[in-house]
């Protein structure tokens, strides 16, 4: 059966190095994927933390390493590679926070995660990884998510080291968006974040686009903060169920559909 988003040019504001499974669902609907990373992912300015915590990872001294984000698992698998590192030990177990995460920790690492909440909410798997046991974990963290901690080591038995791993920058690269979007050559957008929307208004607005260039598109949004955020787009807001990649597409595709929201 053909999609309905053949032939329908439709926005990636993922960051560069996230872009590729993004494109790849929307080719295989059939759609035209568009560059335009509206966030860019950089080390910390200070590396030293993040690489001791990676050397001490390896040595051993943590039993899980907890990935909030994707871009969380694209760090540690970059910082391996600069400083000359093996894989992660097998005994070290990996969490991660929602569908993204989870795949982003299997393409970079390696290894599916260990457990996945099934809530995607990050303090859910203090409770869910303990069970009564006393552990350490090690928590990757980037510089615009909100910070996360254990409900008291205490009550879980859990000992949380957190450890800046990223800044999140305005993008850059791409196709030359609000060219498209004043030709009317742009039939949707995705975003995958509330940065990614905040960002994509910044980003737009810097590159001279007019106010109203998304008024009548779909944006469709992982997640309701996502949503919530590019309502200050003024486009057509699709919040779409969980924040999977999938999840997107089958959005869009719905609203194309000839009993959608178009």
């Amino acid at each position: 059966m053909t999609s309905t988003l053949m032939g329908k040019k439709i926005v990636n504001t993922r960051a560069s190095h996230a872009a590729a499974e993004l494109d790849e669902l929307l080719r295989l609907r059939g759609a035209e994927p568009l560059s335009y990373p509206s966030i860019r992912v950089v080390p910390p300015p200070d590396t030293a933390p993040l690489d001791q915590a990676v050397r001490n990872a390896l040595a051993g001294r943590f039993d899980w390493l907890l990935l909030p984000t994707a871009h969380a698992a694209y760090m540690i698998s970059q910082r391996l590679v600069a400083l000359d590192l093996g894989p992660l030990p097998e005994t070290l177990r990996l969490g991660a926070i929602g569908p993204q995460a989870a795949q982003a920790t299997e393409r970079e690492l390696g290894r599916a995660p260990y457990l996945v909440p099934e809530d995607d909410v990050a303090e859910s798997f203090f409770g869910a990884s303990s069970n009564g046991h006393d552990l350490r974990v090690l928590l990757l963290q980037g510089d615009l998510v909100r910070p996360l901690h254990a409900r008291g080591p205490t009550e879980h038995s859990i000992h949380v080291t957190a450890v800046p791993a990223y800044r999140t920058l305005l993008g850059s690269g791409g196709v030359d968006l609000p060219l498209l979007l004043a030709e009317q050559r742009v039939d949707g957008i995705t975003l995958t974040s509330p940065v990614s929307a905040r960002n994509l208004d910044e980003r737009l607005d810097a590159e001279g686009a007019f106010k109203d260039a998304l008024a009548g598109l779909p944006i469709a949004c992982s997640g309701r903060g996502t949503a919530t955020a590019a309502a200050e787009l003024g486009g057509i807001v699709l919040e779409c169920g969980g924040r999977s990649l999938e999840g997107l597409v089958d959005g869009l595709e719905r609203y194309f559909s000839p009993r959608g929201t178009g």
